[in-house]
């Protein structure tokens, strides 16, 4: 899917800062921030990766918080069928 069509399907734009145990010096916070286009509220996307994360990387996630915006709403995309210029 192109990121046109992606926006057109609901998609948006999720952000995502993981805060995360360093694998050596388990009292040490550490932060990663991750962003990708997704649909709420289900956040699959989001998920995915924090199940990738859990499961592969060294350093246990502390806490996840993250913002999603809609970059398209249904209210701000119209069908333009004419143009006028004046001057």
């Amino acid at each position: 899917m192109t990121e046109g069509e992606m926006l057109l399907k609901g998609y948006g734009v999720t952000t995502a800062e993981f805060f995360y145990r360093m694998p050596d010096y388990k009292h040490v916070l550490n932060t990663y921030v991750w962003q990708d286009y997704d649909l709420a509220p289900d956040h699959p996307k989001l998920f995915d990766f924090i199940e990738y994360w859990q499961r592969e990387i060294e350093g246990p996630l502390h806490s996840v918080r993250y913002t999603h915006r809609k970059l398209l709403a249904p209210g701000e995309w119209r069908h333009i069928t004419g143009e006028f210029t004046l001057h």
